[in-house]
């Protein structure tokens, strides 16, 4: 556990703060110590045998809070010790709580019927800080308390560290298989028209809006630079559940296609676990296989179709295949800071209390997570304000920005995404 006490002390610091500061720190209730140290954090108990991993550790509302922060264990309170400041406000155990997501392994009872731990049932949304990323104010916190104790501690800049613009390519055409004429014929259609549908040039197929978004998020990219901004396609490799259809081959013509025009835009191309790899981890291997293959690219990048990364498992299972980082680190229901902070942070396996290469990149908005009435159900403003503060937070805290935008939620029809899209990248340029 200490690795974990370690590298939590140094996440919160920030990595624009020079490394010596982390010794100016310690976690101990050993008064004798106190002296030592310019900053001393007095552990709360959670990582006690007797209570870590028990339904008892679970922090119970109302939150108790300091200088406005919500605190999840120990008390809001600070005192001098000689030249020591003794800070009884326990922010590495708050901290380890939401950046490991230690609720949803303790509540392994409590999953919606995709098997996903629901994001109205966290922690942060019950408590009301879902939209703020609470993790990175402890470290604003920590940062000022070192001050206060007499050290000198930059602030990291107030702007977005990098914009992640990602499409996760579920349903990439609307017809251009036999299944689809099919499904077309049972529903009325005419053959004729289904037929210049499948063999016509794909950019007339409906789905496939990936020109436009491509031309725009590159737009993004040459503003920001390309240090700044990445563009992910996460294409599916397989999938034998329902929820996996349609299915489509990511080494067809038209695929082939797609990698191309990604490639023009400097974008890359990731995994799209499938939503039975989400049930069944053991097969993300053979689907990363398939996707290298088809696309001739190593994949280091995934996210989980249906947002469905259930269990450590899954974390394990893609850190033994090569997957280096993740993307699938949002709440399906509700748009905000899963883990507490808008920056990338390493697994924190709650379960075996080791740390992880994996990098776990949070994802801040999903467009069908704004609209569908059975999650947050917001009108055009309203999506248009709460994605706008959630940028805000990012940026403050010099934290990433993740998008997630279907290809199909930006067809003729299809709601307000494709202008809200538009918006938040024309935003993210001034930023």
């Amino acid at each position: 556990m200490n690795e974990i006490i370690l590298y939590i002390i140094r996440f919160l610091l920030g990595d624009h703060v020079p490394p010596d500061t982390d010794r100016l720190i310690a976690y101990t209730s050993d008064a004798a110590s106190f002296r030592s140290c310019k900053l001393v954090i007095v552990p709360s108990g959670f990582f006690d045998e007797n209570i870590y991993n028990t339904a008892g550790s679970i922090p119970a509302l109302p939150l108790r809070q300091m200088d406005g922060v919500p605190i999840l264990f120990g008390r809001p309170q600070i005192e001098r010790n000689g030249d020591t400041l003794v800070v009884y406000a326990d922010i590495v155990a708050s901290a380890c709580f939401l950046l490991s997501r230690y609720e949803e392994i303790v509540r392994r009872n409590v999953r919606d019927i995709h098997g996903r731990f629901p994001g109205r049932e966290s922690l942060p949304f019950r408590a009301g800080f879902i939209s703020r990323p609470v993790v990175d104010e402890y470290g604003r916190l920590l940062r000022k308390w070192l001050v206060q104790s007499g050290a000198q501690v930059p602030e990291p800049p107030q702007s977005l560290r990098h914009v992640y613009l990602t499409h996760d390519v579920d349903a990439p055409f609307a017809c251009r298989s036999w299944r689809n004429v099919a499904r077309g014929l049972k529903e009325g259609k005419s053959i004729a028209g289904l037929l210049r549908a499948k063999f016509g040039k794909p950019e007339n197929d409906p789905y496939y809006t990936f020109p436009r978004i491509l031309e725009k998020d590159a737009s993004v990219r040459e503003t920001l630079g390309e240090d700044r901004c990445s563009i992910y396609l996460f294409l599916k490799a397989k999938g034998r559940a329902r929820q996996d259809k349609p299915r489509y081959d990511p080494g067809s013509r038209d695929i082939r296609q797609l990698y191309r025009l990604l490639d023009l835009h400097g974008g890359k191309t990731g995994l799209h676990a499938s939503y039975a790899a989400g049930q069944k981890p053991s097969l993300i291997a053979a689907e990363k296989e398939r996707l290298e293959k088809a696309s001739e690219q190593e994949i280091t990048a995934n996210r989980h179709h249906f947002l469905a990364s259930r269990e450590p498992e899954d974390m394990a299972a893609l850190e033994k295949v090569g997957i280096t980082d993740d993307f699938t680190m949002g709440y399906a229901d509700t748009a905000g800071f899963r883990l507490g902070t808008s920056r990338p942070v390493r697994w924190i396996n709650a379960s075996t209390r080791t740390l992880s290469h994996l990098v776990l990149h949070p994802l801040t908005v999903m467009d069908s997570t704004l609209s569908e009435s059975k999650y947050m159900g917001l009108s055009a403003g309203e999506a248009q304000e709460y994605c706008f503060r959630l940028t805000e937070e990012a940026k403050k805290a010099h934290g990433e920005l993740t998008l997630l935008w279907h290809n199909t939620s930006v067809i003729e029809g299809a709601g307000y995404h494709r202008e809200l899209y538009n918006r938040i990248l024309d935003k993210i340029k001034t930023l």
